[in-house]
């Protein structure tokens, strides 16, 4: 299975044409759960695993892989299935993850293959399972439907976010993001970023809003554009400070909206974020191509509220300018 994933970095293609490719795998039964091939280093045989006292019991130990310890977290236990059997680990299979900074495995039954999918084909879960599943999107592949786990927020759950901004840091800032008026629109499909997201820009003092993908984000902003087209507000881009995106998202991605905004004469002032959990330098090659003015890691509140000032002082800049004239 590992060389079956060779070359994933050559996949890089897909991204900014609203197309992914996503890893199929059961855990009991024959139901198909789903994983970003871009999230997955390599799938392997689950290695021999050390048990670590008082961890958190989806925390099943720890392996050693070619020089690297990492924790072994048992898909099962965190989505409230049946566990894999403790005496049989050494008939799963274990996929190796890297995001959010960190190298994890989940111990799945087994793999199925990689299929090929336009974002546009995967649906967010229902409004009324929002907040409290662990699913960032449902699609169909082999003739059934494949539930997208949110394996950021079993992440988030099992090891903690990092810390966010210190309230040192919020004192000293604050003063020049809150009490001005600015909005911020942010777009993700985990339920863990949107709340991170939330919570940094409220902790600022900035107005917000935050949706599930990227279509929605730009069903927004055209909303606004239509507005002020009808003398009923403002330009959009004196309305928003700016727009925080994912990039991978059910319907459209991030890379998919920022082109859509570039090319809409109303919205291609906006200034756009994309901030993702994926690591990898075509991150930040790929940001340029599509528009993007600056490309952030997750789970980063201080580099983050360091953007937003950055572009405070900029926005400042450009209305003075515009006042001047």
């Amino acid at each position: 299975m590992s060389s079956f994933l060779t070359g994933v970095d050559q996949r890089t293609s897909l991204a900014g044409m609203n197309r992914m490719e996503l890893l199929l795998f059961t855990i009991k039964g024959e139901q198909l759960f789903g994983i970003n091939v871009f999230k997955v280093r390599e799938v392997i045989r689950t290695p021999e695993i050390s048990c670590v006292p008082k961890s958190d019991p989806r925390v099943v130990g720890v392996s050693d892989i070619r020089g690297l310890t990492m924790p072994m977290i048992d898909l099962a236990k965190a989505l409230d299935l049946e566990a894999i059997h403790e005496d049989n680990y050494s008939d799963s299979l274990t996929i190796v993850t890297e995001f959010n900074s960190s190298v994890q495995g989940f111990l799945v039954k087994d793999v199925d293959r990689i299929v090929h999918l336009r974002w546009e084909d995967i649906l967010p879960p229902p409004d009324s399972l929002q907040g409290v599943n662990y699913l960032t999107g449902i699609t169909r592949a082999r003739d059934q439907i494949v539930e997208i786990v949110d394996v950021e927020k079993v992440l988030a759950e099992v090891s903690g976010l990092p810390e966010g901004m210190s309230d040192e840091f919020v004192s000293s800032q604050k003063s020049k993001t809150s009490g001005h008026g600015y909005f911020v629109l942010g777009a993700d499909d985990s339920s863990v970023a949107r709340t991170q997201l939330k919570n940094t820009l409220d902790k600022l003092g900035i107005q917000n809003k935050i949706l599930s993908n990227g279509k929605q984000a730009l069903d927004f902003l055209k909303k606004w554009a239509d507005e002020a087209d009808n003398g009923i507000g403002p330009k959009v881009s004196d309305r928003v400070l700016m727009v925080i995106s994912d990039i991978e998202m059910p319907e459209m991605d991030g890379y998919t909206l920022t082109t859509s905004i570039r090319k809409d004469d109303r919205l291609k002032d906006l200034y756009v974020v994309l901030n993702s959990s994926l690591s990898g330098g075509f991150n930040e090659s790929l940001t340029e191509k599509v528009g993007a003015n600056v490309f952030l890691s997750k789970w980063h509140g201080e580099e983050l509220a360091r953007v937003i000032v950055n572009r405070i002082e900029e926005f400042s800049r450009q209305h003075e300018a515009v006042q001047e004239d």
